[in-house]
């Protein structure tokens, strides 16, 4: 039997980061194993344990095939490595951190795939970009109005939504509960 892959997205702010270090050593106890993104920006600046590479480095690694997933957003490329292939075939659930853009594309890659979106109440949402303080104001509002066009379609793609508005606990809480129970379908 092979793993499933676990396609985490929410906007930037939902708290993605935040939810992948609390659940880290939890998952491991339902098999499950968090993937770690190739990104062209710094690790330093990610906020993630992600590796940062150069974008011809990037584009390197993608046309030798080291993706399994990989996608351009917000000027940036993102590539999840091909190891996750490797996992899933013995068995392991993977957790990426994915992007709602390319959701299409990863399912149709991942058939079997269970889509997890964050949300966070809009305010939230405001006030934590603004703490992050990397955008300007006009910046948060695109990103604010994009999201809401990405809210909207993904209730009708399948995907199961987290609301990550309140204490993160919670979210850890429901995260395990929905792959605990994905886990047993399969």
């Amino acid at each position: 039997m092979g793993g499933r892959l676990i396609y985490l997205m929410g906007p930037s702010g939902s708290g993605k980061d935040s939810l992948l270090s609390a659940v880290r050593e939890r998952l491991a106890a339902y098999g499950c194993r968090i993937a770690q993104r190739v990104i062209t920006r710094s690790a330093e600046a990610v906020g993630e344990a992600a590796i940062g590479v150069s974008p011809v480095e990037f584009d390197r690694m993608q046309c030798e095939g080291d993706f399994a997933l990989s996608w351009r957003a917000n000027g940036l490329a993102y590539g999840i490595p091909r190891q996750i292939d490797e996992w899933l075939a013995t068995g392991q659930d993977v957790l990426v951190n994915g992007s709602r853009a390319y959701l299409g594309q990863a399912r149709q890659r991942y058939p079997e795939l269970i889509g997890v979106l964050l949300k966070v109440d809009m305010d939230v949402l405001r006030q934590r970009l603004l703490a992050r303080g990397r955008e300007a104001p006009e910046q948060i509002e695109r990103r604010l109005a994009r999201n809401a066009l990405f809210d909207s379609a993904a209730a009708t793609e399948g995907v199961h939504v987290l609301d990550n508005s309140g204490h993160l606990e919670r979210t850890v809480a429901n995260l395990l509960s929905l792959i605990g129970a994905n886990r047993a379908r399969v």
